[in-house]
């Protein structure tokens, strides 16, 4: 038996931003860099390990949204046209940087592009969930879920029967795509708060993470800390990020991703090169984005016009030494508190599955040098909080402590004097989805349809990138267009369900543009009395 475990999660999620109308938004390069950048390149690592029988377990959480957007024909369609700009554009590169300092970064993106290529499109026929799942099902991937669409809880409880829709959607969504309920769940922002754990053991969901504080602060004062999980007297397990494995990789200025060596993220020849010559590459409208060719390092806190060139080779390197030295840490970490534990310890290391590869261009390779050195160590190893759970069934039992993984650990983020405004609106529409749940409770033809498709537009209304965009200040038109929209076309659907004049072009033009969620059942939102149930009026 090891002296102790390493459990790593991977938080993949991104807001719903999908518009048949238009190819022109901005936000959806969101989705195409994080498939080119993240997830196609973690996928390519993850089947490289099962191919050379490297064993390995880790948490894998893919937010309904993300799942939603990777199942969307049309979403995949323009990314196979994304993909081939870009691989166009790294043979024009290839050819521009001949003789350069750049030539090995630009011959290392026009492969990195093409074997996206053949990921995506000839091993996956462009559907990445393909292989999540056969990464589930050869053992290596525990797949967990998250709300429906990241709706942040400790804001929502006013209304259960909300937050109770976003979980039910989620499950459903999740067994249909994976084959079988999720055993965990990623609460949104690793918001907790009372009540919460009692819906999810509704929804046979065995256990969640929240940040340091969340466990450390509990009623009762955790026996072992943040490195063995606690039952909620509900049932379902909590378990608490260690901060100090957290730090290393998270941090700019402490952690890996600023050093020297690493790629800088913010130089892109979007910005740098001659506009006739990348024109085409960039939004139609000529406003400079991101290519995700970057020709420069981190170099430290210098000007970017400052950076010097990337060598990959290098990266290579640093990333097999930080790998090393993460792994010498958890060793000392484990040796250290086994022995103060009756029983082999548990870090848990959460990251947003966006760090490795879009924001930490070496994330990926970090990651595979990582798994490869642990399975051959004798003193740590890596499983799931279903793993643990199985081994140590027993835990103490306790209240966890409100909380979030945002800044100062609480719900500032999302309820401040930029976002306040939205809540009392989500709260009413939440109190009249219950309503309409509970007037209509078995709705047929286009009642149904009107009814399901209220549902969606509260749901994308609720979710907690608008409010983390507003708080922010980035794209802060584009979150409040959002939220309003799904609000208006919510209080519209509302009044025509409710004075029996549905209008069904409507509804059709909504399930058109709003589609997720195709198997949404609106009876989600019914009233079912609990101790947290709230009274609509």
């Amino acid at each position: 038996m090891a002296k102790g475990y390493l459990a790593i999660v991977l938080h993949a999620h991104l807001p719903y931003v999908r518009h048949p109308e238009c190819e022109k938004y901005l936000e959806e390069k969101w989705f195409y860099e994080a498939l080119t950048e993240t997830y196609i390149p973690m996928i390519d690592v993850f089947d490289r390990l099962v191919w050379d029988h490297v064993p390995f377990r880790l948490i894998f959480s893919i937010s309904p949204t993300l799942l939603s957007m990777l199942a969307d024909p049309l979403l995949q369609g323009r990314y196979v046209r994304h993909l081939e700009k870009l691989i166009k554009l790294s043979h024009k590169e290839e050819a521009r940087t001949y003789g350069s300092p750049f030539h090995q970064a630009a011959l290392l993106y026009k492969e990195r592009f093409q074997r996206a290529y053949d990921i995506f499109v000839h091993q996956n026929q462009c559907n990445l969930l393909k292989a999540f799942k056969r990464l589930q099902d050869f053992g290596r991937l525990e797949i967990t879920t998250c709300a429906a669409t990241h709706g942040f809880f400790p804001l929502m409880m006013v209304n259960p029967q909300a937050v109770r829709a976003q979980v039910e959607t989620a499950v459903n969504l999740h067994q249909k795509h994976f084959g079988s309920g999720p055993n965990g769940i990623w609460l949104p922002e690793c918001g907790y708060t009372e009540g919460v754990d009692e819906i999810l053991k509704e929804y046979n969901l065995k256990f969640f993470f929240t940040d340091s504080h969340g466990v450390l602060f509990a009623y009762h004062r955790p026996r072992f800390g943040i490195f063995a999980p606690i039952y909620c007297p509900s049932g379902v397990a909590a378990f608490g990020r260690d901060t100090e494995s957290s730090k290393q990789v998270w941090s700019a200025d402490e952690g890996y991703p600023g050093d020297p060596d690493y790629r800088e993220f913010y130089r892109d020849i979007g910005y740098d090169l001659e506009y006739d010559y990348i024109k085409e590459y960039i939004h139609p409208d000529g406003i400079r984005t991101h290519t995700g060719m970057k020709y420069h390092r981190v170099t430290g806190k210098v000007d970017l016009a400052d950076k010097q060139p990337y060598h990959p080779d290098w990266a290579r390197n640093k990333a097999e030494i930080h790998a090393g030295n993460f792994l010498f840490n958890r060793e000392k970490q484990v040796e250290h508190l086994a022995a103060l534990m009756e029983r082999p310890p548990l870090i848990v290391a959460p990251y947003d599955a966006e760090l490795f590869g879009h924001w930490w261009f070496e994330g990926p390779l970090w990651l595979e040098q990582l798994i490869r050195k642990t399975a051959s160590n004798e003193n740590l190893q890596l499983i799931t909080p279903s793993d643990y759970l199985n081994m140590h069934k027993c835990n103490q039992i306790t209240k966890p402590c409100p909380s979030t993984w945002g800044n100062a650990g609480y719900n500032k983020v999302w309820l401040n004097e930029k976002n306040h405004w939205i809540y009392r609106h989500l709260h009413m529409a939440a109190d009249r989805m219950n309503e309409l749940a509970d007037l209509f409770p078995q709705a047929e033809g286009n009642l149904r349809r009107a009814l399901n498709q209220a549902g969606r537009e509260l749901l994308l209304a609720q979710s907690s990138d608008w409010a983390f965009i507003i708080s922010t200040g980035t794209m802060v038109s584009y979150a409040v267009k959002r939220t309003k929209e799904h609000l208006a076309n919510f209080l519209r659907l509302y009044d025509d369900i409710k004075y029996c004049r549905i209008d069904e072009a409507f509804v059709s033009h909504l399930e058109w543009q709003n589609n997720i969620f195709p198997d949404i059942d609106y009876r989600s939102w019914r009233t079912r009395g609990d101790r947290y149930q709230k009274v609509v009026s």
